[in-house]
């Protein structure tokens, strides 16, 4: 049996209408038709089962048949800030780190930093967020926001409980991964890593050095690494 269709709206009613690119993808992409069932998601965290009622030219009319709260979503808020990387690299990072559960993403640019960002590239990564998190199954969508230096994004951060920067150069890490709590700002640089003074202006705004280990990690790695190890260690892989 075929799993249901899962789709976002911006909001649920009733008879919720189904538009813009999700109606192309259920329309011309999966072909649905009335009487189809499917998932409506609002990003509340919630999942609303519907059924479509009716197919027009330009939307899906779907009538809302129950409400359930997901169990997909981590209870432990977590955020990954991560300099912008060449290519199509960001968007893998993004992609795996909303399927292991972060909550918010921000990509910046920095001193060493050689990608640039622009609002389609930003809208590209808030599409491929939601992509992944409709593979995942997941009831709602990490934010994805863009900072233009790294000051802006490490000050985003002031009301995580705990505060990590992954550096090539940290010689040991700064706090034990393994007693984590409460909720976590991670940091990753990007393919030029950090200066020593983006380091020194990160610790002194409360954030703990992290090392990954004795060998250099490609950013798009570290990324997906420092999440994966965060989330085990707050018991969301369990």
């Amino acid at each position: 049996m075929a799993a249901v269709r899962r789709f976002y709206v911006e909001k649920i009613e009733r008879e919720t209408r189904l538009m813009g690119d999700e109606f192309s993808h259920a329309k011309n992409v999966l072909r649905l038709k009335e009487g189809d069932e499917v998932v409506l998601l609002d990003g509340s965290g919630a999942e609303y089962d519907a059924v479509i009622n009716a197919v027009g030219r330009g939307e899906m009319l779907c009538g809302v048949t129950g409400r359930r709260v997901s169990d997909k979503e981590s209870k432990t808020r977590v955020r990954l800030l991560l300099g912008a990387l060449k290519g199509d690299k960001t968007e893998l990072a993004v992609q795996k780190a909303t399927e292991l559960g972060v909550a918010e993403i921000g990509v910046f640019s920095s001193r060493f930093c050689s990608a640039y960002m622009n609002e389609n590239k930003l809208e590209r990564l808030r599409k491929v967020a939601r992509e992944a998190a409709k593979q995942c199954l997941r009831a709602s969508v990490p934010s994805v926001e863009y900072f233009a230096d790294l000051p802006s994004a490490l000050a985003s951060c002031a009301e995580y409980e705990n505060k990590l920067f992954a550096c090539e150069f940290a010689q040991k890490s700064d706090a034990d991964l393994r007693s984590l709590r409460g909720s976590c700002a991670l940091v990753v640089g990007s393919e030029g890593g950090f200066s020593e003074e983006e380091f020194s202006s990160a610790k002194a705004a409360g954030f703990a050095g992290i090392s990954l280990g004795r060998r250099i990690l490609r950013a798009e790695t570290a990324a997906i690494v420092f999440c994966g190890i965060v989330m085990f260690c707050l018991g969301e892989l369990q």
